[in-house]
């Protein structure tokens, strides 16, 4: 072995210490950086680890009617509840509209009303005036029957005392005197009959008095279908007016604010967005290898980083039914190729509403009973 020979292998000799130094050093680093950004954290059998962010049922409240926003009151933060109003429209000419409709409810109202009072009068006079024109009927039978009586009677005796008159048994003037009476009995007579007839037309006439009842029921009911269609356009315009007062639909916190006052919407527009802060759940994705670990209903852990030191209860309330890749706010390429499935884990509680939508959250789900609760630790 030549000189320079020699002296290459003990230069590899003298470095080999420093050598397996660094590669010691390098599979530490792989290892490290592995469970930082690879492994994760390791969790017990029985217990699965997910993170994701919270969200919530959001509604957008919108206007049914266009119109311009007389008021917007609320503000993105604001806490609201069920039937709060949240902003108005301006109503001045459905208002005008709304006051004739009443205007024209008021006045059918009134003929009603005299309708009613005018059939309740006829109800209670008619059976009266029969019984009036048929006792009056009776009466004037009896007034033209003596009358027509005493005309006979004046007639004989008028008879009588011209045949003695004649004879000259008589006096001529008394035989005058019972021409002229039988004359005034026979017009009494008379005028009883035209009272008669008088009184019998009157009863005619009463009897007619269950038609004018009818016709009265008639009236009354035509006003009551001319009433019923006024009051529906009455509350047909007391609606329109009523839908221009925007009110919550339930409680939660507004998160978006999209018009403002002043702005003119059109029907369907969009006002705000609000979330039910006792609604929240956590959406976060498992990967396929563990979904078949889980089932509805399992109770879970959620952490976050606003709070780190208390646990929120939830349930698995939701499971994907078909895998997908996660999406792309994970961090790592590798994590974000994979196939996973998307749960949602709704809290049981949300304690003076100190969660909101957005926040980042880490949950643990027990998927076997008896495991205790172990907290994440990245």
């Amino acid at each position: 072995m030549d000189a320079s020979a020699l002296t290459q292998k003990l230069g590899i000799r003298q470095h080999l210490p420093l050598y397996a130094t660094i590669a010691a050093a390098l599979v530490i680093g792989a290892v490290v950086v592995w469970r930082l950004f690879f492994s994760g954290p390791s969790m017990p059998e029985g217990l699965l680890l997910a993170n994701g962010r919270l969200e919530g049922d959001t509604v957008v409240v919108a206007t049914k009617l266009p119109g311009r926003i007389a008021e917007l009151k609320v503000r993105e933060g604001d806490t609201v509840v069920a039937g709060q109003v949240l902003a108005q429209l301006e109503d001045a000419q459905l208002r005008a509209k709304l006051g004739q409709a009443q205007a024209a409810v008021a006045a059918l109202e009134a003929q009603h009303q005299a309708a009613q009072t005018a059939l309740q009068a006829l109800r209670e006079q008619v059976p009266l005036q029969i019984a009036q024109a048929d006792a009056a009927v009776r009466q004037a039978r009896a007034t033209l029957d003596k009358a027509r009586a005493a005309a006979e009677q004046n007639r004989r005796d008028a008879q009588r005392l011209e045949e003695l008159a004649q004879r000259g048994t008589a006096p001529a003037q008394r035989a005058e005197l019972a021409r002229l009476a039988a004359v005034a009995a026979e017009a009494d007579a008379a005028a009883a009959e035209a009272a008669q007839q008088r009184g019998a037309r009157a009863a005619d006439e009463a009897r007619l008095g269950p038609q004018r009842v009818r016709a009265q029921e008639d009236q009354v009911r035509a006003l009551e279908a001319q009433l019923g269609q006024g009051r529906a356009a009455l509350a047909e315009a007391q609606s329109v007016v009523d839908d221009l007062t925007i009110r919550a639909p339930g409680a939660g916190v507004v998160t978006t604010r999209i018009r403002d006052s002043g702005e003119v919407v059109g029907a369907g527009g969009p006002l705000l967005e609000i979330v039910d802060l006792d609604r929240l759940y956590l959406k976060a994705y498992v990967p396929e290898s563990s979904i078949g670990r889980l089932r509805l209903g399992l109770p879970a852990q959620i952490y976050t980083d606003a709070l780190p030191d208390q646990p929120f209860a939830a349930r698995l309330g939701y499971i994907a039914s078909r895998a997908e890749f996660t999406p792309k706010e994970v961090q790592t390429t590798d994590e974000r190729v994979k196939l996973t499935y998307a749960v949602k884990l709704y809290l049981d509680a949300n304690p003076e509403h100190r969660l909101g939508p957005g926040l980042p959250a880490d949950a643990v789900i027990r998927w076997k009973d008896g495991v205790e609760w172990k907290r994440p630790h990245w």
